[in-house]
């Protein structure tokens, strides 16, 4: 009984050493390094499948010039588009009488920039038309500065004002093309307007009291009574 501990002490201590000996063991086997290095082989795999894919999908490295389509037809540059690899829309009209209507005016990116295949090129055409503007409420309530910095301000093109009597540079009307227009009327971004303004006068026959004092106080019935004294 004497002896009964330390062996149990001495066999704790040999199965410690044996586990030990058996993990030292596994750790080596070549079945665990030849997982692991499957495993690497893997990973490095799938990260080479995955960078070579995106290169692909993006076409890293390839690039195609925009060319430069101002001043081309819509349904020419269209097609010299799309022989690139690339793709044309419409964002937006304006108007240039000098150039024919469905004439590229603008074009986004410019002539030159390098994009991928299948990017879009935007542009603006032009119209056929020349635009239409409403007229702003000027007539009877603004000066002629006023009315003139509105106008402008929106594109319309001003003819020298025609004047009347009235209040000095006040504004009474709109001609255009000898007719007169108010407001909200559409017209013609280049159809000259001309301004009717007051000159500062009046028509000579207005009514104006040109009536004396003294004579308007004989009406009242206040006038003092004299006599002329003869010498």
């Amino acid at each position: 009984m004497f002896f009964l501990p330390f062996i149990r002490i001495f066999a704790r201590k040999f199965d410690e050493k044996m586990n030990a000996k058996e993990f030292i063991g596994k750790f080596a086997s070549p079945f665990l390094w030849g997982n692991l290095l499957a495993m690497v082989l893997v990973v490095i795999a799938l990260a080479i499948g995955v960078n070579y894919g995106l290169k692909i999908y993006t076409h890293h490295g390839e690039g195609i010039k925009v060319p430069k389509i101002e001043g081309m037809l819509f349904s020419n540059a269209r097609s010299l588009v799309e022989a690139d690899g690339l793709t044309i829309m419409v964002s937006d009209s304006g108007y240039n009488k000098k150039m024919l209507a469905d004439c590229i005016l603008a074009q986004n990116p410019g002539p030159g920039t390098t994009v991928k295949a299948g990017h879009t090129v935007y542009v603006t055409v032009n119209s056929p038309s020349s635009p239409t503007f409403a007229i702003p409420d000027v007539v009877d309530n603004s000066s002629y500065r006023e009315a003139e910095a509105k106008l402008m301000a929106i594109g319309f093109k001003l003819e020298p004002p025609q004047y009347i009597t009235g209040e000095k540079d006040w504004v009474y009307g709109i001609l255009c093309r000898g007719r007169r227009v108010s407001t909200g009327d559409h017209v013609s971004i280049e159809t000259p307007l001309t301004l009717i303004i007051g000159s500062g006068t009046y028509d000579s026959d207005e009514e104006i009291d040109y009536v004396e004092p003294e004579y308007r106080m004989m009406e009242s019935g206040n006038v003092d009574e004299f006599e002329e004294i003869v010498e």
